[in-house]
């Protein structure tokens, strides 16, 4: 599959490196696709990969993937052109907090929820026939792909409106190690998801830690 990944990030790149892995081809958009460190990320992973433009990046993808930071997505989206994302499935893997990071105590600073969230809002900003699919958002990105923990699978919440666009997204998720995939209903649960980071978060910042993951436990 051809997928256009919009952010150049940590998150970005991991998500690029599995895709490549799996068979995937891949563009990364971003605002300066020149960037030396990026070109060089490029070289390395082969012919499966390219960087571009916003807008190349999401003419190039059959399935496009949103890592933006949050208070950089909506200006991300329409230098991608909102048409480009019709019909499309749309991973969005944005938490909706400032660009502050953790404050002494460890916590990130949601910039909306309770009555929006930033799956909402990204369904909101694209044609009404893009299918949004939140998914990759709780989990930090040294553990999104092949996530192994002596404990067990960790699980991985998902929301979106479409089901044929959750399953492909889930299939996706089984290529990179997730096996434990939760689909917890429609778009409006990302209010539900998005704050499980702010959590992550915390208890990373507490314990030191960056080695931890949400797990639900089924009886």
């Amino acid at each position: 599959m051809r997928i256009g990944i919009l952010g150049s990030g940590p998150v970005g790149l991991t998500l690029g490196k599995g895709l490549i892995q799996t068979g995937h081809h891949i563009t990364i958009g971003t605002r300066n696709p020149a960037r030396e460190g990026l070109q060089q990320w490029i070289k390395q992973q082969g012919q499966q990969a390219a960087a571009g433009t916003f807008r190349q990046a999401s003419e190039f993808g059959e399935l496009i993937i949103i890592c933006t930071s949050w208070v950089g997505t909506k200006k991300a989206i329409e230098a991608a052109g909102i048409w480009n994302f019709k019909g499309k499935t749309v991973v969005d893997v944005t938490n909706p907090v400032d660009d502050k990071g953790p404050d002494e105590k460890g916590r990130l600073n949601l910039l909306i929820g309770h009555t929006n969230s930033a799956g909402e809002q990204i369904q909101a900003w694209l044609p009404p026939d893009a299918k949004v699919v939140k998914a990759l958002s709780c989990i930090g990105y040294k553990h999104m792909l092949s996530p192994n923990f002596e404990e067990g699978s960790p699980t991985m919440f998902i929301a979106g409106n479409n089901p044929e666009a959750k399953q492909t997204v889930v299939d996706l998720l089984n290529e990179f190690g997730w096996n434990d995939v939760a689909d917890m209903g429609s778009i409006e649960m990302s209010r539900s998801i998005e704050p499980l980071a702010v959590l992550w978060t915390a208890y990373g910042y507490l314990n030191n830690s960056s080695g931890h993951a949400f797990k639900l436990l089924k009886k």
